[in-house]
């Protein structure tokens, strides 16, 4: 999975603590033009960051959801949404909307990476 970033290190530092990931076996760019995180046991995608020059413009067309929370419901659920929310906010992510179960979508939290890329809480 590839993300186009202006700060490649930072990006997959967040990454690296929301996740787990650890760094790739090869030394990393000096120049920051690219990072890359992998799952240390080699089961998640391997997540690489590219610069580019433009800045984000538009909303993701896909997005990462970062499981916290599975076959939880109800307060526990949102307890467990609000706990992981807490501890990436620390990192440098930043809430969106907390989207609260309907009878046919459990509760997940809209979250933003530290360069805005969107991800979900569920």
């Amino acid at each position: 999975m590839t993300f186009d970033c202006a700060s490649p290190r930072a990006v997959a530092d967040f990454w690296k603590a929301a996740l787990g990931y650890v760094d790739p076996p090869h030394p990393p760019d000096p120049e920051d033009t690219w990072a890359a995180c992998q799952d240390p046991e080699g089961v998640g995608p391997r997540l690489y960051f590219q610069r580019v020059p433009e800045a984000k413009a538009a909303k993701n067309r896909v997005h990462l959801d970062v499981r916290v929370a599975t076959g939880l419901d109800g307060d526990e659920r949102l307890a467990a949404l609000e706990a992981e929310a807490s501890r990436l906010e620390a990192l440098g992510a930043r809430r969106g909307t907390l989207l609260l179960a309907d009878g046919e979508n459990e509760s997940c939290q809209n979250m933003f990476d530290v360069e805005g890329n969107e991800f979900c809480l569920d």
